[in-house]
């Protein structure tokens, strides 16, 4: 016997059709997916010795390690680098190598180079979704034109002047595009080292006409008085990386998936002109030679203060610029455990630092020395925010991961717009620079300020992610991208309330995650046509996803800092990722992996219905009437209505011959039989607590849901009840298990619900929001009706306030 029946009460807002209980989800047995299957029997490679089921570095875990003592020479007037690396690399794998590969990246910029013959018209992002073809032909750029007469005139990319052995002795060579291939003499056994080494140089590129991620920002109209910032990234033949998993990592650099690379020990010596500043990675090994009393001085105070201090101050700096010299010095840096080396220089530099204390643990140093690199164009924005951001970004990422593994963390104003290597960072000019005005006056807009701050958070984050946790940016983007934008975002919600975050919040990937052109997360790097959306925006949105709404935040916090911690100083693969997140918070998450970094499918939920129901306490004097008033809510005909308004008789009233007893009783009466089997029932016929139920007088509710984005999420639903108050319920993301496209969930409760709304706090990325109310919502929009297209000014700049370049304050004009 039932004991629910559907109650079409009057006056409840949520009231519909009952659903069919004989049929009561939609399947069939030709398109089931099963949303829970485990990736290991599927994309996930079998675990061994090296790699383990649980995500950790096996017992048999090795890698390289490859030292460098290198010797390089910049000179300002030719823009060219001219190096001697002399390099020791340590066979660690189980393999023996006959020959060793080295990265030459700067070879992308030759004009037969892979890179530079396979550009297409447009770009990626504007390619036909479907062909790739270019969506325009018609017109072409005069900085696409400078650039490919540039990159045809001015002998861009590695000229190799010798590879030797100690003894002088020569070793073959063969550069393949952005690689080269030294030929051992004799074959390397496990455990050995070699030493050899190479002398190079290479023309500095332009970044404003070439691009790429080094190269120089002059200041002056003619690009020669010396009033320049030299940036160095990838200026030297690196080792390759070579791998449990792939041996030697040998793809082409193409110019966006970056590298991962071997840790090793520098020793670097850089000579510039006599009156440049160097900024680098590691630690100053001569500064009685290159510093002055003064700034030495200044660097022991700056350790210890509570805020950043100048080493070099402004109006030395402005007084060092355009001075010119024909001597030089050369600077000292070393550098233990790092993956890669970069540095930069100019005559122009402030310089501020201040010492940033942290808990080491014995396997860090207890104090950070933060430091900026800026040009006089950048104040006061620099002075006020860089050092500061850099301090914040060590506070929140030591939370979550590891403490700053390194002795310094810089932050360098340049040509490059964002780049990362162990303890610098390059924030280059579109960061951070005021805006002088018509009547030469400085104004900054908000967007300025929070870009500044944005980009140093993201990339000093890198010298955790991919610097310390080493992974494999070349072919998996999202493992060093996603992860410190997923940081970058806890940091940005921390740095203020009002903190304009570009990405992070599930409501900003919606868009993305329902667009045409896209590829799944676990896509290599370089076949990305939205690079920004994929490697960023959606693996860092997926793990606010799983830490605020999957797993809570202290399992995910947990297990987060278990997988940094693992990895630290080692090279990790996405799987290892996975199965450590699983194993150290318990909870099986193969379908998240699978939906959201394995497809392309969205997050969209529908409610597509809600059915109130009511216990039928099968007392006729209770059920009766409450039939009657049903029959009587839902008779809808429109000819009856009409009749009765126009007064037209009914025949059987106006013949009483006809009437009998079905006349006078409705088919709601209550009889004697009905009351006698009520009666029955109280009387023992139902067990106890079937009894009881039917004295029940709450509500059983009916959600019909729908998946309509194809991937499968918890369902969150806030049930709004007459009396105003409101409960909130989380149900697991397994309410999919038995088939992933619709589900039918119940609620009881004592109250009587007004509404339902689904995922009330925008926390599952849903792409729809129409279908996330019952009953359905009106949904508002501001229409526009005149659009300004100009450009958009700053707020300092509208109320006519300036900034002075030495100081923050601001000045009513």
């Amino acid at each position: 016997m039932s004991l629910f029946k559907v109650a079409l009460a009057a006056g409840a807002a949520l009231v519909i059709s009952a659903p069919s209980f004989a049929d009561p989800i939609r399947q069939t047995t030709n398109n089931w997916r099963d949303a829970f299957r485990q990736l290991e029997d599927e994309d996930w490679p079998t675990p061994n010795r090296e790699r383990r089921a649980t995500g950790a570095p096996g017992p048999d875990y090795w890698q390289q390690q490859v030292d460098y003592d290198i010797d390089v020479a910049f000179d300002e007037n030719s823009k060219v680098l001219t190096g001697s690396a002399t390099v020791t690399y340590t066979n660690n794998a189980p393999d023996t190598l006959d020959y060793l590969w080295f990265l030459m990246d700067q070879n992308r910029f030759r004009p037969d180079s892979i890179a530079v013959m396979t550009e297409t018209v447009g770009g990626a992002s504007r390619a036909n979704s479907r062909t790739g073809a270019a969506a325009s032909v018609d017109g072409v750029s005069a900085r696409t034109l400078n650039r490919a007469q540039r990159l045809a005139e001015d002998g861009l990319g590695f000229n190799i002047n010798g590879v030797t052995l100690e003894d002088g002795s020569a070793l073959d060579y063969t550069v393949v595009d952005t690689l080269m291939r030294i030929d051992l003499p004799e074959t390397l056994e496990t455990g050995d080292s070699v030493t050899f080494t190479i002398e190079w140089d290479h023309v500095l590129i332009e970044t404003a006409v070439i691009g790429g991620r080094s190269g120089w920002e002059c200041f002056d109209e003619e690009g020669e008085g010396g009033d320049c910032i030299y940036q160095m990234a990838q200026w030297f033949p690196r080792a390759a990386a070579f791998s449990d998993y792939e041996g030697w990592h040998n793809k082409a650099f193409l110019g966006r998936g970056e590298f991962t690379l071997e840790f090793g020990d520098y020793d670097v010596a850089i000579t510039v002109p006599q009156d440049f500043v160097v900024a680098a990675t590691g630690e100053l090994q001569n500064a009685d030679a290159v510093l002055t009393e003064a700034q030495r001085e200044r660097l022991e105070e700056a350790a210890t203060a509570d805020e950043p201090v100048f080493i070099i101050t402004p109006d030395e700096a402005r007084a060092n610029e355009r001075r010119g010299t024909r001597s030089t010095t050369t600077w000292e840096f070393s550098a233990e455990n790092v993956r890669d080396f970069a540095w930069a220089t100019s005559r122009k530099f402030i310089w501020d630092a201040v010492g940033v204390e942290q808990d080491g643990g014995g396997q860090a140093p207890d104090r950070v020395m933060a430091m900026s690199f800026y040009p006089n164009e950048a104040e006061p924005l620099w002075s006020t925010y860089s050092t500061r951001a850099i301090e914040h970004t060590i506070d929140v990422y030591n939370e979550f991961s590891f403490p700053y593994p390194y002795p310094t963390a810089q932050s360098i104003s340049g040509p490059q717009g964002g780049m990362e290597y162990p303890m610098i960072t390059f924030n280059g000019a579109s960061y951070g620079r005021p805006v002088i005005g018509e009547d030469g006056e400085l104004t900054y807009s908000r967007r300025a300020k929070h870009g500044l701050i944005g980009v140093i958070i993201h990339e000093i984050g890198h010298i955790y992610f991919p610097m310390t946790v080493n992974s494999d940016e070349r072919q998996w983007t999202w493992m060093d991208e996603g992860l410190n934008t997923f940081l970058q975002f806890q940091a940005e919600r921390r740095w203020s309330e009002d903190y304009p975050v570009r990405r992070g919040d599930p409501d900003l990937i919606a868009d993305y995650m329902v667009s045409t052109n896209q590829v799944p997360i676990m896509t290599q790097s370089d076949s990305i046509p939205q690079f920004g959306n994929n490697a960023y925006g959606k693996p860092a949105t997926a793990l606010v996803v799983l830490r605020e709404t999957v797993l809570g935040r202290e399992l995910f916090d947990r297990a987060f800092r278990e997988y940094s911690e693992r990895w630290r100083f080692k090279r990790p693969t996405p799987y290892d990722f996975f199965r450590t997140m699983e194993e150290s918070s318990g909870v099986d998450l193969d379908w998240f992996w699978r939906g959201w970094f394995y497809s392309t499918d969205h997050v969209d939920i529908a409610i597509t219905s809600v059915t109130e129901g009511t216990v039928n306490t099968e007392d006729p004097e209770i059920e009766n009437p409450l039939d009657r008033q049903r029959d009587a809510d839902t008779s809808n005909s429109t000819t009856l209505q009409n009749n009765i308004e126009e007064g037209l008789a009914f025949y059987e009233n106006e013949n009483p011959e006809v009437q009998d007893f079905y006349s006078a009783n409705d088919p709601h009466v209550v009889t004697n039989r009905q009351r006698e089997a009520y009666e029955g029932l109280r009387d023992g016929d139902l067990p106890e607590h079937e009894a009881a139920a039917l004295d029940y007088d709450g509500y059983v509710y009916f959600v019909n849901l729908e998946n309509q984005g194809g991937v499968v999420m918890p369902v969150i639903l806030e049930f709004s009840f007459a009396d105003g108050t409101t409960d909130e319920v989380r149900i697991p993301a397994e309410i999919w298990r038995f088939n992933p496209d619709s589900a039918i969930w119940r609620y009881i409760t004592d109250k009587q619900v007004v509404s339902v709304e689904l995922d009330p706090h925008l926390e599952t990325a849903d792409a729809d929001r129409t279908d996330n109310y019952y009953p359905p919502q009106i949904q508002p929009n501001r229409l526009e009706v005149y659009r300004n297209t100009s450009s958009p000014s700053s707020l300092m700049d509208d109320m006519d306030l300036r900034v002075e370049r030495d100081s923050i304050q601001t000045r009513d004009q």
